[in-house]
């Protein structure tokens, strides 16, 4: 690793290891790492305000890694607090609604909780200082720094007080370069360094495609009356057709309040489909709506995950560093549950950077790391379920079989494929357009008032962190030939079209952006390229 800054006006830092995302992974590897080795020097960089600020999941915990890590972690107030009771699963049509037995993956009253992801995410940051580890909040890893040999060496955060025409202002700073023997990528979900150092490092050559799906998420406080503590409620079916992968959630928290939540796949075909539309005629249904009514809405969020599993995980190692979590796509789809395979993506990777530390002349890649993943209760629950969400791809029907074939027969010996989401768009001449009804501001809203209650905000004045590749795609073909379909599947209302006499522009409003990731997989040319905006940017999720 050099030892002097890479651009002569940053200044640098030295660490043993530096963490991009202050996530369960990120979190759970430094947590690790100290464990293991005191003496190492260990900082996470985390884009959010606070550690939890941008973190969102429904969330059914599962405690297995959990309990490895810190076995005391209920001595410790571990912020899991409702254990699941309860378990229902039903199949929707527009007004009924069939119980179905739930699918034992889907089971969480043996030994799961609900929590907020945000709380938990804040107490694994506290128990990680506790060590020493360095948790900078605010900064945003924005450049991957590599070696003279193409190593990773570390990463940069942002210049700020940059204008939007790419001037300096009079609040410029430049950014700082973090050095690190080990770079590991705990960015999450389509990780802006995460896509980079795949792509060079081509971690994907022999993988299927990455798949994803866009989650939308309200918590409510509902009427006591309503609420049943412990409960938890998955669907499938209405508002979705049947050849469109999605579902939703219920989890009744703690409060008298509940987590609801839409899911919907981003292979979709139809290019007026809306997520956040689905999710707000969803809450009508007569099975959700008598839960909600009376109640009100306190917050709102929405994320992308990754839902391609164990075919689609690319090789986690490289020169300088490793890929972690959803970074590299841990999470369990037919469990509906990723932060207790993040977790232990990130101890396993711990494990292995150790040993490489240990070694006199070990190179700077922790090979041990796939292999330790290989003999863990990661890949194995990973492997057993490879085949459920691919199946999906012929319709729920046939999708529904063979979860059931693959669950209660055993595994098929064969592994299906994935398709890119972007490649299944079809033009707006082969499609219906689905119209959606307009919100009655009880049940469903608009997006601007959603927005509001996630708390985003970006400096005015700094340049948009989305980018297009190019301006003519998106109104000669994106508008043209497949009516805008970013204006139809941002959950923020970032992406508008306006009319400027006879001639349509395409608006990018990105102060509302809440960092899903939506446009930077679904674009159908992949004109649009989501980078990381000034630390501190986004939203702010109290307890989602």
């Amino acid at each position: 690793m050099r030892d002097t800054a890479f651009r002569t006006d940053r200044e640098f830092m030295p660490y043993d290891v530096v963490v991009v995302g202050a996530g369960p992974s990120g979190l759970s590897f430094s947590i690790k790492m100290k464990q293991l080795n005191p003496e190492l020097n260990v900082c996470i960089l985390e884009k959010g305000s606070e550690v939890g600020a941008h973190l969102l999941s429904g969330a059914v915990f599962e405690p297995r890694a959990l309990n490895e890590l810190i076995p005391d972690w209920k001595e410790k107030d571990a912020p899991l607090k409702v254990k699941v009771k309860s378990d229902a699963f039903y199949f929707m049509t527009h007004k009924r609604a069939l119980r179905l037995p739930t699918p034992p993956q889907m089971k969480n009253h043996d030994n799961n909780y609900i929590i907020s992801l945000g709380m938990f995410g804040r107490w694994l940051s506290a128990q990680a200082e506790m060590l020493g580890v360095e948790v900078f909040p605010g900064f945003a890893a924005a450049e991957v720094l590599y070696n003279e040999d193409g190593s990773v060496a570390g990463v940069a955060t942002g210049d700020m007080g940059i204008g939007k025409n790419g001037e300096k202002t009079e609040n410029y700073a430049a950014g700082m370069e973090i050095h690190a023997r080990q770079t590991v990528f705990a960015e999450g979900c389509r990780g802006s360094c995460s896509k980079e150092v795949i792509s060079k490092f081509e971690l994907d050559k022999n993988s299927q495609p990455q798949t994803y799906g866009l989650g939308i998420k309200e918590i409510w406080e509902i009427a006591p009356e309503n609420h049943d503590e412990g409960h938890t409620v998955h669907t499938i079916g209405w508002p979705l057709d049947r050849k469109t992968y999605g579902g939703s959630w219920l989890y009744h928290m703690a409060d008298n309040k509940v987590s609801v939540g839409f899911v919907v796949g981003l292979d979709y075909v139809n290019p007026t489909l809306s997520p956040f539309s689905e999710m707000q005629r969803f809450k009508h249904h007569p099975q959700i709506a008598k839960i909600l009514e009376g109640g009100r809405r306190i917050s709102y969020g929405a994320r992308t995950i990754v839902e391609g599993g164990f075919q689609s995980l690319p090789k986690l190692t490289f020169p300088g560093g490793v890929l972690i979590g959803d970074s590299a796509g841990f999470l369990n789809v037919a469990k509906i549950k990723g932060n207790h395979t993040a977790m232990k993506s990130g101890m396993l990777a711990a494990e292995a950077i150790a040993e490489l530390f240990e070694k006199e002349e070990g190179g700077n890649e922790a090979t041990s790391y796939m292999n330790k993943y290989k003999s863990s209760w990661v890949y194995r629950e990973l492997y057993g379920v490879r085949n459920i969400r691919p199946g999906f791809r012929k319709g729920l029907i046939k999708g529904l079989l063979n979860a059931a074939k693959e669950t209660y027969l055993g595994a098929s010996k064969n592994t299906l494929s994935h398709h890119v989401d972007h490649g299944a768009t079809k033009p707006l001449a082969d499609v219906k357009e689905i119209k959606y009804p307009a919100p009655d501001g009880k049940l469903s809203f608009d997006r601007l008032s959603s927005v509001f209650l996630a708390g985003t905000f970006h400096e005015e004045n700094q340049p948009a962190h989305l980018k297009l590749k190019d301006e003519n795609v998106a109104i000669d073909t994106n508008y043209a030939k497949f009516g805008s379909p970013e204006a139809k599947y941002c959950p923020a209302g970032v992406y508008e079209i306006l009319e400027e006499g006879d001639k349509p522009k395409l608006q990018i409003n990105a102060q509302n952006c809440i960092h899903c990731k939506a446009c930077d997989i679904k674009d159908p040319k992949q004109n649009i390229k989501w980078t990381a905006p000034e630390g501190g940017g986004g939203p702010n999720y109290g307890e989602m």
